[in-house]
């Protein structure tokens, strides 16, 4: 079969690669580890030549693991983490590390650029605030506090779009991630050159743009040696992790919606117009003419993840969430605030802390381990119930990411939300939606509905206890009480 698809995710503490038959069956996958660096309070880094060592490692293994011949992968999609800010060079040498998503080094930039410009005239053109973890605050911190990079940089890429450079030696931007750029223009995918000069930045610095399915070039020989792919295969632009998950989990028509269960955590739901909210995140989705109305959480497994690494006393994640199990929910009124490194939409709050409310001596690690899980699962519906202000409404969720793996946190979701949750084969939705992408750039699928029709297998479905979701409203408010009492707290000793 020459027909087979590879998928690439740049994820926050790994990046993934996976192998597909057209029929979305799995023959090999690798997953490959890196470090995060946190220089300053506030810098939250990652090396983009880590990501292509490990990259590198990733396709050899998962080749050799599925005994296959190179030339038999048909096309590559290549999807990452958001609001990168990778400064390259012509020749495409990198010249420093990225701030990542979490980064919010630039937020005096952020702030003063939203009172010189006017919060509505960026927000008309871009769908979105002005926040210091986007790309652009990025790049005028580039510009004003390292100008020697910034003078030698021919093009800020993101992650994705960095490893399309190492496997084919194109500079692109594709659509999907074109929202982390204020000056992209939302509703008309297109750049706006004007709005680029009134921030002191320049259209000259970002690369063309593509469709996320569109062939930006084929492996060249030199990333042929370093990765054991054949050369000539043809990679596709790929997109965001999250847009190409929501893909991976059959997300492609207006009005479905995907829930992410990954390092970080929110939703996406799916419209068929650009529908910006002022506290939400609006993005191109990887399927052409649609949009992603999407919170972004940074409480997600990475809660969990932390638990276990500080707190779990070497229990595993199944041992963890079975102390949860016997706590009843609302856990006795401990609540947990998700605000691990700050908190993205829809509060926006760079200074925002996690906290442990309610804790006693009556209290066990199982309480907070169940509190954990309820508190991501409150962060979920804050985005839910700000996007329904749009007028958008959700029905069901379609749970992607290591956490939906957790049967007692997908129903615990779906007793918060309200709404039932579908769960397909998780653990690949992400790969899989890059892969997708690929099949349908290089003709292995004629259309995303077939794609999806083809690969997309729902394993199982949680229907919410409706006393639950009643009791847990009341939970729910205390959850947004308590971030506002604390809001001037963290604001005051942040």
């Amino acid at each position: 079969m020459d027909q087979l698809l590879l998928g690439i995710d740049i994820g926050t503490s790994a990046c993934k690669v996976a192998l597909f038959e057209p029929s979305g069956k799995v023959l090999a996958q690798s997953n490959q580890g890196y470090p995060v660096y946190y220089p300053k309070p506030g810098w939250v880094e990652q090396d983009p030549e880590e990501w292509w060592a490990a990259i590198c490692k990733g396709i050899r293994e998962t080749i050799e693991t599925a005994r296959i011949r190179p030339d038999q992968i048909a096309g590559i999609g290549i999807d990452g983490q958001s609001w990168s800010c990778i400064p390259v060079d012509r020749e495409g040498k990198c010249l420093h590390n990225t701030p990542i998503w979490m980064d919010i080094r630039a937020r005096e930039i952020a702030g003063r650029v939203t009172r010189e410009i006017g919060f509505d005239r960026i927000f008309e053109v871009s769908g979105n605030g002005f926040e210091p973890s986007y790309t652009t605050p990025k790049m005028i911190w580039f510009k004003e506090q390292m100008p020697e990079v910034y003078k030698k940089t021919d093009k800020f890429l993101q992650s994705n779009s960095y490893i399309g450079m190492k496997l084919t030696g194109v500079m692109s931007q594709e659509v999907c991630q074109g929202y982390g750029l204020h000056f992209f223009d939302i509703n008309g995918l297109r750049y706006d050159a004007e709005l680029a000069k009134d921030m002191g930045l320049s259209v000259d610095k970002v690369p063309q743009l593509f469709a996320c399915h569109e062939v930006i070039g084929t492996v060249s020989a030199e990333a042929a040696a370093q990765t054991g792919l054949a050369p000539g295969t043809r990679v596709v632009a790929g997109g965001l992790d999250a847009a190409c998950g929501t893909l991976g989990a059959g997300v492609y028509l207006p009005g479905q919606t995907q829930e992410q269960g990954g390092q970080a955590g929110g939703m996406s739901i799916c419209v068929d117009r650009a529908t910006p909210h002022p506290k939400l995140i609006l993005g191109p989705h990887v399927v052409p003419d649609l949009w992603l109305l999407q919170g972004g959480t940074v409480g997600g497994g990475g809660v969990l993840r932390w638990f276990r690494q500080e707190l779990g006393a070497g229990d595993s994640f199944d041992d963890l969430t079975t102390l949860a199990e016997k706590i009843p929910a609302g856990s006795d009124g401990v609540v947990f605030l998700p605000y691990m490194s700050g908190e993205r939409s829809p509060i926006w709050d760079p200074d925002a802390k996690g906290v442990f409310y309610g804790l006693g001596f009556d209290k066990t690690r199982g309480h907070m381990v169940r509190a954990a899980l309820e508190g991501v699962a409150f962060a979920l519906q804050h985005n839910l119930s700000t996007a329904a202000e749009t007028g958008v409404q959700v029905e069901k969720l379609i749970a992607m990411g290591g956490a939906a793996n957790s049967q007692l946190w997908t129903q615990i979701k779906a007793d918060v939300t309200g709404k039932t949750i579908k769960v397909p084969t998780s653990d690949t939705a992400t790969t899989l939606g890059a892969a997708i992408l690929a099949g349908v750039g290089v003709g292995v699928y004629e259309s995303f509905a077939q794609a999806v029709k083809e690969t997309i297998v729902i394993t199982r479905e949680h229907k919410p206890d409706m006393e639950k979701h009643r009791f847990y409203q009341k939970s729910m408010e205390l959850y947004l009480e308590l971030y506002e009492d604390l809001k001037e707290t963290f604001h005051k000793y942040h």
